[in-house]
């Protein structure tokens, strides 16, 4: 049993989920991503991003809350955005966990938490898109049952940096 609660997020919640994303992006992605863009990420842009998507359920939005009742984490997923996807495709669209919470079981309980919530939308599968160089995310989804699938390979602007990325699949029939 996970030491973590995962429960759907609420609009109270929008700001520690804002914090986490730039918090994370600037962790995970040091090294990978130009400094001045990772200095220059908005808490306040990803605040009234989170409150539309918890407010409009697009996507869903999990959170995982330790003992102290401290959001550490989150989790986003719905359909694919993927163009030619199958409607019984789901993807994550953000997983991520505060740095202070790494590798405490807070990424898998929320990715048990979604799975089962995809199971329940009735997706097929579920996917993701990982940056090439995020060896910590493709470890995680590894992990957790994901396979690469290296034919989607492309390459994302993020700021001034381009990336490669990889979508990973889970299959849940």
């Amino acid at each position: 049993m996970s030491q973590f609660e995962v429960k759907p997020a609420t609009l109270r919640d929008a700001k520690a989920i804002a914090d986490i994303h730039v918090l994370a992006w600037q962790h995970a992605y040091q090294g990978l991503v130009a400094d001045d863009d990772l200095k220059a990420l908005s808490v306040d842009k990803r605040l009234v991003m989170w409150r539309e998507a918890i407010e409009f359920s697009e996507p869903q939005v999990l959170v995982a809350v330790n003992e102290a009742k401290k959001v550490v984490g989150f989790i986003g997923f719905d359909r694919s955005r993927d163009p030619k996807t199958k409607p019984t495709t789901g993807e994550i669209w953000a997983h991520y966990v505060h740095p202070d919470a790494l590798g405490t079981g807070a990424g898998l309980a929320l990715w048990d938490a979604a799975r089962d919530a995809c199971e329940e939308e009735g997706f097929n599968e579920v996917t993701a898109w990982v940056f090439v160089r995020n060896e910590r995310g493709l470890s995680f989804y590894d992990t957790a049952g994901f396979k690469r699938d290296m034919k989607t390979l492309r390459t994302t602007p993020v700021g001034t940096t381009r990336l490669e990325e990889v979508r990973v699949k889970f299959s849940l029939a």
